[in-house]
């Protein structure tokens, strides 16, 4: 561009009419990406749960058919957060081979395959490994979702957040609910009420075919302007921020080109030194943070309270005499309160300098739940029910908290790999110790013990990991 203007000084009047004549297609080019681009987020955050929410709908008819002892069955459970923890630290190092998009279209092409197999695989061991097919698959896409959202939607990281979260929530309570009705409706076949939802995952595929194809959606394996330099940082390095310019971005390239202004949309302006917007090639030291552990920490107590509620909670009420179709009904509202609150709380969160008495009060309410499935668990069923879902609502609120608690495109990413990969490690072992104590046991007294005395330190971890400060300053003191 510098040569065509020492070339000629009439450059802008002989280049106004091309300009004019492509400046249409790009822009309906971007608006078409830009949707594609949603609704690919939508479909793959509805499949984001349901390989576990409809398992938890059969648990028991599942044990039975494969033979499973209690303690096997806390095995099962706890596959979800071993397969976020050792696959979703991988998806940075992938994005940054592949770009963002492809991994995850291979994500739900990991779904769609193991849901497929599952049911008919045939014995314990073969059911373990297709769930893990499936969980690699939302691994990866779990890890990546927020960063697609934040480069695609750097002006919009709250409501697309908050557009994400309600998909997920959506997609985990409409496959507890449906599971045991699909179920019966198909000759009460356990094996076919699981399979169909396959269905959905393949769905979630097309789009990130499309746009894969399209080569218009990671900024770094995309096609970029002519005037715009190889990205010598891949990806997974920076991915969170939106720095990098493509011809199908959902914002226009000269707002782009410089480094943001802007650290993380959800949190507010900021204005970035070099050293912050350039990190150094060691990178940040995330693990020197203790806001980042404090994260991790709470992160995991929460999984561990989803994927134990997910995975448990309509078997507490079947055991209560509760009918499985109507356990698995609420289990489906446990999870359907994320879908309001999902799109609520990131918002709130937002506009608040600390998160902690967010954090308090979700944490307030998980304990309600499980005394009340203590005390009463099918008198009070459905106030338990709505009580735990609103607790589980913590995850959106962590989701925004690691957009909060970094500065750049490059923390947001590092934060968000470490605290779900970090958090998810810590949570393994709750589902299968409770799995264990239920056995053992032989009712639930111990196991809900278990589970409300961790949400104490939920709630000490959550309050630490919401003030007002951000990784790259706790890692560079």
């Amino acid at each position: 561009m510098v040569p065509e203007e020492t070339r000629t000084p009439t450059r802008p009047p002989e280049i106004r009419p091309s300009t004019g004549s492509t400046a249409p297609a790009t822009s309906l080019s971007r608006a078409w990406t830009t949707r594609l681009v949603v609704a690919g987020i939508v479909l793959a955050a509805l499949n984001l749960r349901p390989a576990i929410t409809s398992l938890g709908a059969l648990l028991e008819e599942v044990r039975g058919g494969l033979g499973m002892s209690g303690s096997v069955a806390g095995l099962l459970t706890s596959v979800p957060p071993l397969c976020f923890a050792v696959f979703g630290v991988t998806a940075p190092r992938l994005a940054r081979r592949f770009g963002p998009a492809a991994v995850v279209c291979a994500g739900m092409v990991a779904i769609t395959a193991g849901l497929a197999v599952r049911p008919y695989i045939g014995g314990t061991a073969g059911f373990l490994a297709a769930s893990a097919l499936a969980l690699m698959g939302i691994a990866v896409s779990n890890v990546l979702m927020p960063v697609i959202v934040k480069r695609w939607f750097p002006d919009r990281v709250g409501s697309m957040t908050g557009l994400y979260s309600m998909a997920l929530a959506l997609g985990t309570s409409v496959a507890a609910a449906a599971t045991v009705p699909m179920t019966d409706a198909l000759g009460g076949d356990w094996h076919a009420g699981l399979v169909v939802w396959a269905g959905l995952a393949a769905a979630a595929v097309l789009p990130w075919i499309l746009l894969v194809r399209a080569r218009g959606t990671d900024p770094d394996t995309g096609d970029r302007a002519p005037a715009t330099p190889p990205d010598p940082a891949p990806c997974a390095t920076q991915p969170a921020a939106g720095t990098t310019a493509l011809a199908g971005d959902s914002v226009p390239a000269p707002t782009l080109a410089p480094e943001p202004t802007t650290a993380s949309p959800i949190h507010g302006a900021k204005p970035l030194g070099t050293p912050a917007t350039r990190p150094a090639p060691g990178g940040l030291r995330i693990t020197r943070s203790r806001t980042a552990w404090a994260l991790a920490v709470f992160f995991g107590l929460q999984a561990t309270a989803a994927y134990i509620t997910m995975g448990w909670m309509a078997q507490i009420f079947r055991d209560a005499g509760v009918a499985a179709s109507t356990a698995g009904l609420l289990l489906a509202v446990t999870m359907v309160m994320g879908v309001p609150l999902a799109f609520v709380i990131p918002r709130l969160a937002t506009r608040l300098p600390r998160q902690g008495p967010i954090v308090v009060v979700l944490g307030l309410c998980g304990l309600a739940g499980y005394a009340g499935l203590y005390l009463a668990p099918a008198a009070g069923a459905w106030a338990w029910a709505l009580l735990l879902g609103i607790s589980n609502c913590a995850f959106p609120l962590a989701l925004t908290m690691v957009g909060m608690r970094a500065r750049t495109g490059a923390g947001v990413v590092q934060l968000s790999a470490f605290a779900q990969s970090t958090g998810y490690l810590i949570s393994i072992p709750g589902p299968l110790l409770v799995g264990v104590l239920y056995q053992h046991s032989g009712g639930w007294g111990l196991p809900l013990a278990l589970m409300a005395g961790l949400m104490v330190p939920q709630i000490a971890v959550g309050i630490l990991a919401g003030r007002d400060r951000t990784v790259e300053d706790e890692a560079a003191g």
